[in-house]
């Protein structure tokens, strides 16, 4: 149990409301120790938080006032559609009304009023139809905090943190975006998020971006040329850097606990791994910004909507996540 004195305030959204997002908030509201472990800002409105413990089947209490304990509700300011939200498919509406809730967050961050974040599945079609002209919420964080801070995506499991030096962008793009800077930039990156979860000396995999990792130059130069030279200026600067390893083959080293964590050279990379190895405990979180922001690693689940059989152990994971970063900017700061 956290102490009261480092107890963080973390911000919950509902994410897309046509998704399942809402009913995973309420099932996590209604468990004691949530309450216990952190003080509770819900970002939405009154018929959201309603329609949330419905779709959950539970009841808790909340309230619209500071300091007492049990969640707190802040309207987001968002528009509600007359007749509500469509369920199970995105629309614009929903995509407006997620990002109201998110930004309306990142301003209590900003303003200093929260420690960390989290958000419920959005679903990137609906955020695309409300006018997000960025790839991804994680660059769409950047631009609403507009504090310099760049983001980064993170997948998290209890045994294993993977990186990305490319993320959401065509696979025609991958190689060119790949350089130097940027690997020795997430390299850096992935090693200050492992040790803040407790590990003082990480062990980090790099991935290979070609197969059998360019075949000393007959599958490309990327290993050669960018790669390996980024690696050796990670191990100049202290981090625990190997590689470059074929991605058939690393994240068998991984799950055998040779690594703490692995980068990889762009989303599937990655992701196809750490969901075989734990799909209903993976947690996705923004390095790199000013303010901690989690989220479970699935999305929007719209066949289980309603259905009550949506697992929650990847939205509890991303919350107790949100807790530990969120208690140590509290720790950092102060605990005002």
């Amino acid at each position: 149990m956290t102490t009261t004195a480092l107890r963080p305030r973390i911000a919950l959204t509902f994410g897309d409301p046509a998704g399942v997002g809402p009913e995973l908030v309420a099932r996590q509201l209604a468990a004691a120790a949530t309450t216990e472990a952190a003080e509770i800002l819900l970002i939405g409105d009154e018929q959201e938080l309603v329609d949330a413990m419905t779709d959950a089947g539970v009841e808790f209490a909340w309230t619209r006032e500071a300091g007492t304990g049990v969640p707190q509700l802040i309207d987001n300011g968002g528009e509600r559609p007359e007749g509500g939200f469509v369920r199970r498919q995105a629309t614009r509406e929903g995509g407006l009304w997620a990002m109201a809730s998110l930004r309306r967050a990142l301003e209590l961050s900003k303003a200093g009023e929260v420690d960390a974040i989290v958000f419920a599945p959005l679903n990137k079609s609906s955020l695309h139809l409300a006018g997000m002209t960025e790839n991804d919420e994680m660059a769409w964080f950047e631009t609403v905090l507009a504090d310099g801070t760049s983001a980064t995506e993170l997948n998290i499991l209890p045994e294993l943190v993977t990186g990305r030096v490319t993320s959401h962008c065509s696979i025609a793009e991958v190689a060119d975006l790949i350089t130097f800077d940027l690997v020795v930039e997430r390299g850096e990156l992935l090693e200050g998020v492992l040790k803040a979860r407790g590990i003082e000396q990480p062990r980090i995999g790099v991935c290979a971006l070609n197969p059998h990792a360019g075949e000393s130059g007959k599958f490309g130069r990327h290993e050669i040329d960018i790669i390996a030279p980024a690696i050796e200026e990670l191990r100049a600067r202290g981090v625990d850097a190997s590689g470059p390893f074929p991605s058939d083959t690393i994240f068998l080293k991984a799950r055998d606990g040779e690594f703490d964590g692995v980068l990889t050279m762009y989303h599937d990379q990655g992701q196809i791994a750490v969901k075989l190895l734990g799909f209903d405990r993976g947690v996705t979180m923004a390095g790199g910004l000013s303010i901690g922001v989690c989220t479970p690693a699935h999305g929007t689940a719209f066949d289980v909507v309603g259905k009550r059989v949506a697992s929650t152990g990847a939205y509890e994971h991303a919350f107790s996540t949100a807790v530990g970063v969120g208690t140590q900017a509290r720790a950092a700061r102060g605990s005002n």
